[in-house]
């Protein structure tokens, strides 16, 4: 990595006060933000080369999928969704090993570093070998995450994934998906056995996910809730939950309630939890979720790509509920892809311009950027989201030389950067105050492109 730094100056930066001008940043050894001066005179201080946002959180990640990115847009079902998807997804499940998940998390990584996201929340469940034999090593397939985050630079929030069943109705695990296997005990113990071995480390945090109401009952959701929150009454809980229609329908079929319900009646739901997708939720499950504090991680390009549908975003950002986004099956590796399509989405839905926007908050880049960052930070316990002191200086610097950044405020250089999405304007990125992007370059991403071209080369091969 580039050496650290221990302040800058930044023309324009995004407070959680909305844009403010000449703002001295400093942080101190550990990267935590001690300083942030707005109308500061700048002598001596290296002077960032745009505007200067929060890092951002991408809150929900299958890394190894990138590895599958946009291969599955041939048809090869008359009614083509999510579960002739799953498939082709299960092919790739097959053949990747240990080494291949590494390889594929360090280049992602360093992707999304290029573009602007600073942490990650991986919702890791591959578990086992391509045979669905447990390794010798617990953490095998864990340790190859962390160790991949490490040598990016990006934060982890690592979610080792309860999945002990294939379907709804306690259907077991078949094919593919015995590489998944992990009951309530297990995910526990793994979570205990990472801790002990890494804990504390200074952008490394632990959760908890159960993967959906197909893939856990009720003795094993109250089980892992209970165990997390012994060990940390804090820590992430993160859950797919009501993204397709047809998990709904045979929800209802099966426990004669939706998921959400589903889980509400069972354990208690806060501001712990991240609820994934969200996407078919009721209104009165939407107003009830609201209050509990917990947020949805929305993952846009990936619900388009797959046709789940739209979540109802408007009502959600008029209650202020936090929310958060996430880049799923990694068709896209930019913050700004997902929060433009998550902003398109709901204008073609409604009919209108400018969704995320009231009248007490008109700048729908800022009010976008922030809240995403704030509400991804929060839900993978990551100290980030903003600038501001006791936060840690994870910053994304815009490139303020752009050709179609000329003559244009901080303001409207975010809303160029996010809704005329020819290129990326990422220039530099700083996780706990050190540069681990600067002018668009990553120290490793050669050697890590070099590293995927082989894993890629061996699993297209003919079998």
């Amino acid at each position: 990595m580039i050496a650290a730094m221990p302040s800058l100056l930044a023309p324009d930066a995004l407070l959680p006060s909305g844009w403010s001008r000449s703002v001295l940043l400093e942080w101190d050894v550990h990267g935590t933000l001690t300083r942030v001066e707005p109308g500061h005179d700048g002598r001596g201080v290296e002077r960032a080369a745009g505007p200067v946002l929060p890092g951002m959180t991408n809150v929900h990640s299958h890394a190894f999928q990138r590895a599958m990115a946009g291969l599955a847009e041939f048809r090869g079902h008359p009614t083509d969704d999510f579960w002739t998807w799953r498939e082709e997804m299960y092919r790739l499940v097959a053949r990747v090993t240990a080494d291949d998940i590494e390889a594929i998390a360090r280049q992602l990584y360093i992707e999304m570093l290029k573009h602007g996201y600073t942490a990650v929340a991986e919702f890791h469940y591959l578990h086992h070998d391509p045979q669905g034999r447990p390794y010798d090593n617990r953490a095998e397939t864990a340790e190859r995450i962390i160790a991949a985050a490490a040598a990016s630079g990006i934060a982890l929030t690592l979610l080792p994934v309860l999945y002990a069943y294939g379907a709804l109705g306690n259907k077991p695990l078949a094919g593919a998906q015995r590489r998944f296997a992990m009951d309530a005990a297990g995910a526990i113990a793994l979570v205990e056995e990472i801790a002990a071995f890494h804990l504390p480390a200074p952008l490394l945090k632990l959760g908890i996910a159960p993967h959906s109401v197909r893939a856990v009952d009720a003795l094993q959701m109250v089980e892992v809730v209970q165990a997390a929150t012994r060990l940390d009454p804090r820590m992430p809980i993160h859950m797919h939950v009501s993204e397709q229609q047809g998990e709904v329908d045979e929800c209802l079929a099966t426990h004669g309630t939706t998921p959400l319900d589903w889980v509400s009646q069972l354990v208690p739901v806060d501001a712990r939890w991240c609820f994934v997708h969200a996407t078919h939720l009721t209104q009165i499950e939407m107003r009830n979720l609201a209050r509990t504090g917990a947020c949805v991680g929305l993952c846009p390009t990936t619900e388009a790509n797959l046709g789940d549908g739209i979540f109802e975003f408007a009502p959600w950002f008029e209650a202020r509920a936090p929310w958060a986004i996430g880049g799923d099956s990694h068709v896209g590796v930019s913050p700004m892809e997902e929060l433009r399509q998550l902003e398109y989405s709901q204008r073609l839905r409604l009919h209108v311009r400018n969704v995320a926007s009231d009248e007490e908050a008109r700048d729908v880049p800022a009010n976008l950027w922030s809240a995403a960052a704030r509400g991804g930070a929060a839900a993978a316990a990551q100290p980030a989201g903003e600038i501001a002191p006791g936060r840690r200086a994870d910053l994304v610097v815009l490139d303020g030389g752009a050709l179609d950044f000329e003559q244009l405020a901080a303001r409207a250089m975010l809303g160029v950067a996010m809704f005329a999405g020819n290129s990326n304007r990422v220039r530099d990125v700083f996780v706990a105050g050190r540069p681990v992007v600067s002018g668009g370059h990553h120290p490793q991403e050669e050697e890590a492109r070099a590293a995927l071209r082989r894993v890629l080369a061996r699993l297209r091969a003919a079998p």
